[in-house]
């Protein structure tokens, strides 16, 4: 059983992204998708005492009708502002100095598509997540189409017999065809397992960086990962809507 992931890349996800990383033995970042504008390609929040405030990677253009890999962000010193944001956001977490250099880390990027699968790829190394895994961009890849039928031909290249998705993708998947062809849908049963946060109501839906900046190394033991088979999840959707 191959379990595959796909995915955009996005700038420093939350922790239930990891959970969903946790699980993959085969990784593709889905780097030939254009660019949706309110998308979390380039912006995450950080939490701000009882508030939460954006991070957002200023776009070239606006970022409008591109490929994510072809995307540029404007000039100007966002990257110093970025870090002064969560290095104030995060002034009392014990291990405050781990988290930004993981942000430095990522950030050492020219290239703005390698700094969003940096901003994935160093906190996953951080926290041990699939040393083993196999991890593709779609670029790479001659797989063509759109939609659904992409997505399952994706996973096919991949060797998948499974594919774990967050919940957005109920929207646009054909599940029968993906059962035809062998390959069972698994969507994300996200822990949302709190974490020693500091000041201010907890949220989980910050950057994995808030984690790593409050639990150090023992980050990885809030992340639980877990999966619904598509037809649970389809009928708990309809019961709770």
């Amino acid at each position: 059983m191959t379990a595959v992931v796909i995915t955009q890349p996005m700038l420093f996800p939350w922790p239930g992204f990891f959970e969903q990383l946790m699980l993959a033995d085969a990784y593709l970042y889905l780097d030939d998708a254009q660019f949706s504008k309110g998308s979390f390609t380039n912006r995450i929040q950080v939490k701000y005492g009882d508030d939460r405030r954006w991070m957002t990677i200023p776009l070239a253009g606006k970022g409008s009708f591109q490929p994510i890999a072809e995307l540029k962000a404007t000039d100007g010193d966002w990257k110093s502002a970025h870090r002064a944001l969560l290095a104030q956001s995060l002034a009392d977490a014990p291990h405050r100095d781990d988290a930004l250099g993981l942000l430095d880390a990522a950030y050492a990027h020219d290239d703005l598509c390698d700094l969003l699968i940096a901003s994935i790829e160093e906190p996953a190394r951080y926290l041990g997540i699939g040393s083993g895994r196999d991890i593709g961009r779609t670029t790479a890849c001659k797989v063509e189409g759109t939609s659904w039928q992409r997505v399952l031909d994706l996973v096919l290249d991949q060797g998948g017999t499974r594919y774990l998705t967050g919940h957005g993708a109920a929207r646009y998947l054909d599940h029968d065809a993906f059962e035809a062809a062998g390959v069972g849908v698994e969507y994300m049963a996200y822990s949302l397992t709190p974490w020693p946060q500091g000041k201010g109501a907890f949220t989980p839906y910050v950057t994995i960086l808030d984690l790593i900046a409050h639990t150090g190394r023992d980050a990885i033991t809030y992340l639980r990962p877990a999966t619904v088979a598509w037809r649970p999840f389809l009928e708990q959707r309809r019961e709770n809507p």
